[in-house]
Formats: C-alpha cells, sequence, structure tokens
C-alpha cells in the first residue's frame, strides 16, 4: 500500500488500477495491465490503448474493464499510452464481440481484430521516418528525442524495436508521441494503417481587408503595377461571396487557385506580407455535399398493405420477414421504414450481401437521405471507414448501408436493422475467424439494443422461412410486381440436342444467340450469367489428358486469356501458360470449359458491333470497378453485361429485356445438401433482372437435362412448392433447420498425420455424442490448400432436447485434448458454426 500526504498530517492511500484489455490476437480472453498513475483519470472502458504483449510486440488493445485487482499468475505491465479521450467502443460492441467469440468458437481477440478498422490499430510492424516538412526552428528536444532524431539522420526510417534499441528502453511510445505532436517524425501506420485526418490548404485574405472597404481599395491600387499579385486577388473575390449577416469573406481552396494558372511565387509573396493567410484544415473524405431529394414516391395499395402488416410485426417484438418476388417493389418500403426509424431518432443499418449491390442501391438512398447516410464496406480506404466509425460514433451519421462488416460499427441508438437479399450466402464470413453469419447476428444485435429487424428477399433460406412458419418471425408477402411490370418468360435450350446436331456456336446454343440478335437489334440490353470466371477452367493435354494443376492446392489451374496465366483461385498461385505438355511434351494442349472471360471472348466474334462489359472479381478489384462498370449499363453504353453471381444480387436496370444462363447443370449437381435451394435461388435472382419495367422479358436457361424436377418450380416461380419438397429432405435425413451444425476443419501438411488426428478426434466424439450425431471424416472436394492437407468432420445436434453450449463445450475441450498429444502439437483445427 502506498499513502499520499493530504497535508496537516493526514494521509489518503493510492489505488493501483488495472485495466483488462482484449488484443486483436486469437487469444480466448483479456490480458490485464497496470494504469499509470497519469492515466487514471483517462482510462475508460472501450478505450484504445497502446500495449506490450510478450517480449517485442505492441498492439493496439481495447479496454473491457478497470478494476482493482492485480493477475495472480503475471505481472502486469503498465499500460503504454491512452489514444482515446472518447471510446472508439461501446459497452454493445463489446457485449457483441463477446456473444459472437462463445457462439461461433473463436477467440474474443480474433472478433476484435476483425471489427476494428485497420485505420485504429498500431502494431510493432509501425516504421518511423523524419518529416520532410519539419524544420525544428527554435524548438528544444529531450536527450531521448535527440537521440531518435540523430539516428534518423544516418538511417531512412526506424522500426519500433530499432527504437527501443537506441533508448535503451522498452517505453518508447511516449517518447515517439512527443515527436508526433511536434511534427518531427511520421508513422508509415498513418499512410497505410493507422488512421490520419485528410487535410487541405486554404487561402484567407487578411481580417482587416474583410471588413475595411477603404482597405480593401487601397490594397486594389497597390496592386496596380504588380499584375500577378492583382490576378491573384481578383480570383480570389470571384471564387468567394460575401456573408450576408456578417460581410465577411469566405476561403478559396489552394488548389482552385493553382489549377486556374495563376503565379504560384507571387502567391507565396501575398501571403509573406500579410495579404492572405494560408491555413490547413481537416477536412472529412465522406462526401458531405449531397442533399436529399423532395420527392417522395407513394407506395402502392399492395406495397401500403404489407408496410402496415411489417408495422404490426415490429409491434409484436418479432423479426419480420418481407417475402417479395423480384421487382416488386421492396426497397421502396424500406425506404419508408428508414425515414420513420431517423424521424424518431433512431439509427439505422441496411445491411447489403455484396459491395456490387451497394453502388446501386446507394445511389439510390442519397436521393432520399443525403449526407445523412454513410457506407461501410471493403473498397473503401482504411482511412474512410475510419471516418464513418467515428461519425457513427459521434451520432453525426445515423443512416449506414454496407456490407456484413457494418454490424461491427459503433451504434449507439440502434432501432432498425434491415438485411436485404437476407436468403445470401455472402453474409457469411469464412476465413478468417470469425466465421460469423451477418444474418444471424444482426438479429441477435437487435436483441441487444431492443432494434425492429427486417429480412427482405425474393428467395428466402429454408432455415428463415421456417422460423416464419414456426411463428418467430412475421411473415409479410409481396407476389406481384409493382406497376405494369410482370414475371420474365421462360425458356429452356437444350444443350445436348444442339450439340448433337452441330448447331452450337461456341458454348452459345441457336436458341440463346437468335433472342441475344433479337434484342441488340431493339436497342434492348442482355445479361449473360456464368457463375465461373476466367477463360476457361482448366488446361488438358489432348495425348495423355494431363491438366495443370497448383503445386500448393489439389485443383486444377484456370487459365486466363486477358493475363495469358493460369492462376490457383484458392490461393493465388500464377504461372505461365506451357507451350507444351509438362507430362510428355505434346504441343496439343486445349481449353476445356467456359468461365466469363470466354464467354466475352466468343460474344466480340459473334457480335462485333455489341458492346460487351464483364463483371466478376478480375474486373472489379479498384475501389470504383462495380460503379463504373453498372453506370456504364444504366447509361446504355453497354449492350451486354456478362458476369458471375454478383449480378443476381437485387440490381435493377431498365432496359434488361433477355437474361441468359449458362452452367444450370453444374450448379444443381454441386456435391452439397443446399445445392438445390442455391440453384433455386440464384437463376430466380438473375431471372429477375430481365423486364423490370413495362415490358415483359425474357430468360433462356441453357441445360442437359430441361426434364429436371427443379426446373419445373423455378419455371412456374414456385417457391413454396420448392420450399415443401426440399424441406421434406432435411427432416428426413437430419439437416437444418431441424439440427444445428458445427463443421470441424482440420490440417496439417503430412496427410497420414492428419488422417490418424482426425479419425481419433472422430472417435473422442463418438464416445460423448455417439455415432449418429457426427459424419466424417472426410476429405472435401478440395483436400489440399497452400500445402495443408485438409480433413472435416460434421457434428449434428437436433434443436430439441440437446443444449448446443454444452455440446460446443464438448467438443472444444475434446480438440485441446487432441492437440495436447505432442504427435499431434501443429494440427490446426478450427470450428465452422452453422456453415453454410
Amino acid at each position: 500500500m502506498e499513502l499520499n500526504s493530504g497535508g496537516e498530517g493526514e494521509f489518503e492511500e493510492l489505488v493501483t488500477y488495472f485495466a483488462d484489455v482484449i488484443l486483436p490476437i486469437a487469444l480466448p480472453g483479456s490480458y490485464t495491465y497496470r494504469v499509470p498513475r497519469s492515466m487514471t483519470d483517462q482510462i475508460q472502458v472501450g478505450s484504445r490503448v497502446i500495449v506490450q504483449f510478450g517480449k517485442k510486440k505492441i498492439y493496439t488493445g481495447i479496454v473491457s474493464r478497470v478494476h482493482t485487482t492485480a493477475p495472480k499468475v503475471y505481472e502486469a505491465k503498465l499500460l503504454m499510452d491512452c489514444l482515446d479521450s472518447i471510446p472508439s467502443v461501446n459497452a454493445y460492441q463489446l457485449q457483441l464481440f463477446a456473444w459472437m467469440a462463445e457462439y461461433y468458437m473463436c477467440t474474443i481477440g480474433e472478433v476484435l481484430n476483425a471489427g476494428l478498422p485497420s485505420g485504429l490499430k498500431l502494431n510493432s510492424e509501425s516504421f518511423i521516418q523524419l518529416n520532410p516538412d519539419f524544420e525544428g526552428a527554435g524548438m528544444s528536444f529531450s536527450d531521448k528525442e535527440n537521440k531518435i532524431l540523430d539516428a534518423l539522420q544516418t538511417s531512412d526510417r526506424l522500426s519500433y524495436e530499432d527504437v527501443a534499441d537506441v533508448l535503451g528502453i522498452k517505453m518508447i511510445h511516449p517518447v515517439l508521441k512527443g515527436l508526433m505532436q511536434k511534427g518531427c517524425i511520421l508513422l508509415y501506420e498513418q499512410i497505410k494503417d493507422k488512421y490520419k485526418p485528410k487535410t487541405k490548404k486554404i487561402i484567407v485574405i487578411d481580417p482587416r481587408y474583410q471588413k475595411d472597404e477603404k482597405a480593401l481599395q487601397g490594397l486594389f491600387e497597390q496592386l496596380e503595377k504588380r499584375p500577378k499579385q492583382l490576378e491573384i486577388l481578383l480570383k480570389y473575390l470571384s471564387e468567394t461571396r460575401r456573408d450576408e449577416g456578417a460581410g465577411e469573406l469566405s476561403s478559396v481552396d489552394k488548389s482552385v487557385l493553382v489549377e486556374a494558372g495563376v503565379s504560384v511565387s507571387s502567391l507565396k509573396t501575398l501571403v509573406a506580407h500579410g495579404v492572405f493567410m494560408e491555413q490547413e484544415v481537416i477536412v472529412s473524405r465522406i462526401d458531405t455535399t449531397r442533399h436529399s431529394d423532395a420527392h417522395e414516391a407513394s407506395l402502392s395499395e399492395t406495397q401500403e398493405a404489407a408496410y402496415t402488416k411489417i408495422l404490426s410485426g415490429f409491434e409484436a417484438n418479432k423479426p419480420v420477414l418481407l417475402h417479395g418476388i423480384t421487382g416488386s417493389g421492396k426497397t421502396e418500403i424500406y425506404i419508408e421504414l428508414i425515414k420513420q426509424a431517423l424521424e424518431s431518432g433512431g439509427q439505422v443499418l441496411y445491411l447489403l450481401p455484396e459491395i456490387a449491390l451497394t453502388t446501386q442501391i446507394v445511389t439510390r438512398l442519397f436521393r432520399v437521405f443525403g449526407s445523412a447516410m454513410g457506407v461501410y464496406h471493403s473498397k473503401y480506404s482504411d482511412n474512410e471507414r475510419v471516418e464513418i466509425w467515428n461519425q457513427v460514433n459521434e451520432g453525426k451519421v445515423n443512416l449506414v448501408a454496407g456490407v456484413r462488416s457494418s454490424l461491427f460499427l459503433p451504434f449507439k441508438e440502434l432501432s432498425l436493422i434491415i438485411i436485404d437479399e437476407e436468403h445470401e450466402s455472402s453474409f457469411k464470413q469464412y476465413d478468417p475467424a470469425p466465421r460469423y453469419h451477418a444474418r444471424d447476428t444482426a438479429i441477435w444485435l437487435s436483441h441487444l439494443h431492443q432494434a425492429n429487424v427486417l429480412l427482405g428477399t425474393a428467395t428466402p433460406s429454408l432455415e428463415t422461412y421456417q422460423n416464419a412458419l414456426d411463428g418467430k418471425y412475421e411473415l409479410v408477402e409481396l407476389l406481384e410486381r409493382f406497376g405494369t411490370g410482370s414475371l420474365p418468360h421462360f425458356e429452356l435450350a437444350n444443350i445436348l440436342t444442339a450439340r448433337k446436331n452441330k448447331r452450337m456456336q461456341g458454348d452459345f446454343t441457336p436458341e440463346l444467340v437468335a433472342e441475344i440478335e433479337g434484342a441488340l437489334e431493339k436497342k434492348e440490353q442482355v445479361i449473360l450469367f456464368q457463375n465461373r470466371r476466367g477463360y476457361s477452367p482448366y488446361l488438358i493435354c489432348n495425348d495423355c489428358n494431363h491438366v495443370p494443376k497448383c503445386q500448393s492446392c489439389d485443383v486444377s489451374l484456370t487459365f486466363h486469356m486477358h493475363s495469358n496465366s493460369l492462376i490457383c483461385h484458392y490461393c493465388g498461385h500464377k504461372e505461365g501458360v506451357p507451350m507444351v505438355c509438362d507430362a510428355c511434351g505434346s504441343t496439343a494442349m486445349k481449353t476445356v470449359g467456359v468461365g466469363t472471360e470466354k464467354i466475352e471472348e466468343d460474344l466480340k466474334l459473334l457480335f462485333p458491333e455489341a458492346h460487351i462489359q464483364r463483371m466478376d472479381q478480375d474486373t472489379t478489384r479498384s475501389k470504383y470497378g462495380y460503379q463504373n462498370i453498372i453506370d456504364r449499363f444504366e447509361k446504355g453504353e453497354t449492350d451486354i453485361l456478362v458476369g458471375t453471381q454478383m449480378l443476381s444480387k437485387g440490381l435493377d436496370f431498365d432496359k434488361v429485356s433477355l437474361v441468359g444462363v449458362f452452367d444450370y447443370d453444374r450448379i444443381v449437381h454441386f456435391p452439397d445438401f443446399r445445392s438445390h435451394e442455391r440453384a433455386f435461388q440464384l437463376i430466380t435472382q438473375v431471372s429477375g433482372r430481365a423486364g423490370r419495367k413495362n415490358d415483359q422479358g425474357k430468360v433462356i436457361i441453357q441445360t442437359g437435362e430441361p426434364e429436371g424436377g427443379l426446373l419445373g418450380l423455378i419455371l412456374r416461380g414456385d417457391y413454396k412448392g420448392f420450399f415443401q419438397q426440399e424441406i421434406l429432405e432435411r427432416s428426413n435425413f437430419n439437416y437444418p433447420p431441424f439440427y444445428r451444425m458445427i463443421k470441424v476443419v482440420l490440417k496439417h501438411k503430412d496427410n497420414q498425420m492428419l488422417h490418424r488426428a482426425a479419425h481419433e478426434y472422430v472417435a473422442s466424439l463418438h464416445g460423448e455424442l455417439g455415432k449418429r450425431r457426427v459424419l466424417g471424416p472426410q476429405t472435401p472436394v478440395i483436400g489440399r490448400i497452400r500445402n495443408l492437407y485438409i480433413d472435416e468432420i460434421f457434428v449434428k445436434i437436433e434443436k430439441k432436447g440437446v443444449s448446443i453450449k454444452k455440446v460446443k463445450e464438448l467438443v472444444y475441450k475434446l480438440s485441446i485434448e487432441l492437440k495436447k498429444k505432442k504427435e499431434y502439437s501443429s494440427l490446426r483445427l478450427y470450428f465452422d458454426v452453422d456453415p453454410v
């Protein structure tokens, strides 16, 4: 115990505080640090802190608890610094992190790492360099600061470890913080990862010229013989406008004057003589100039009835499923609900499955809500995401449209969550952990905030629709298209018959070619869907049948014509196209199958006059890749759009009259219990892009099995018939929604060692859960990725009568016991709860 004199012989006990800190690494819990006395008043739950973990690693962590109990097992290190005056993470988020870690069987550190934008994190990979704009005249520095500055004179950069060696101490961050505040050094993370405010330089005229007309007139007279300086003054005055109340002139961006061609040296002279002031101000990266459109679209009678029923579901405190066919006008209902929530002072989260969909829906929402909304997804830079994070935290942005990572934003008054296209598998995070489903996580988040939830789709997931039938969700249906629009007409094109009669043109049936020709003649647009990117799935030797494969994965390399290379879509390995077969030396190499790139090339040969665009992962890597492609298509600059499943996600185009579907048979026969559900959803959704307005569209599906039962349901648009057929299969074979599933994935570089470990683990599961609840081990379709062999085990648990929490605890405990064995120490094992 420490005593501090309180005066007149009184003493008060100095209390030592400790902070539990969540670190963005795979730790199952928090780690305790001692709070320096200088930070006692600053540390709050949810604040970001800089801590040392291990001998050398530096991390940005989040304070989860402040207390006075020292850890018993280890000596608590001191916190190095607190980065926040206002906590970056709130209590709701901390509860969300803890729930996700428990439910999805990962660590809370992995959840934090996924949830916190990179721009809010600092780690020991940071480097410092001298600020090139730093002059240092008249400044004083401590001995430690001088040591760092001297070291940077002889070295372009220093790592955190280098700085620690130069100073001979571990607590280097306060020294670096002082140098940063003085503008002496820059952190590389400020450029790459760590948030740095965006700034711009402005020019402001001296106040004496703003308020005194005579002084301004005198300035004109002084500059009459200096034409370049006079030009700058005139340009400045032309760009500014007087404030009617104060009679003051506004500022002008320096870039505006420079781009107008004024003399930069003359501008510097005017600044030096005190005529103008040059200032650097912080500006937002988010466009705040957008204004909402006063026009309000009225709901139809059918939409109004659905809207009223949704509100009734909200009053009953139930999530609501809006089952509306494609083109039924669900978005207009969403907009009305968002307006109501915002007018009531709440915040709204609009979840979308794909960035491709955000580009179009965001434009529409901006017309209604203007700068009151923000957008959050991975194509935005780290700095832009930090700004949205901060604006939500400060209550400046109350409507966010974004993909699954938007769930992690610091909402405080969340009152409505809309999950658009709720059936989409894109809402599921696969790698790395947490392997969460955004739809299910959003529903839990709504309970936390007491918020309303609306799930919208034309093709509900079986789990969601079953919940609606069971009364857990309110079911609202929109089963007719908005206005005079009608559902498209379907036509099946038999590729086997066309090939037998030698009528195929490449991979196009004569029916599809004829319909494309007709659409182009009418100046209408076409969408072609092939859920496989690249030119061709693989190359094959015509003589020995050898197929080039990835050296690190058990999968054939995909041929990409544009880059003339073979690429592995699992690990990213890339190599040149072989001139001869690696196995037999033959030159008879040919491509097999078709991808989006191959379809694009064939279209250019078949329709040389048409403007063709491709939308897949290869063409949308840039920030505005999606937006540019969609904008060109909306403006009619593109006649035919070829793409993968990105095209199926709620996009709305007025002039599309024809949709063509390739490779239907491969989609429906994929070896997975959800393959029929995915096929129904995918074909129905992409077909919905045809004939969205007044005219009926057409859909051509190329298939070798035109008599298939699933196709009949798709052609009739019979979701209920499909559901009844599929739900019976799920019930008979113990699959969701009647059973919960946990997929256990094991990886090892030694295949034999992997199989031994997997069988040993399954044996222990059999002993506790019984054989009927455990499937596997089995090797997945792709059995090796990045030189690691893979085995999978599925645990199926009935929903009624069994505690899923206790099952998870058991499955986790048995995995720890397995990994404790020396021979399995390098085994990688993780869990995927509710796999899709």
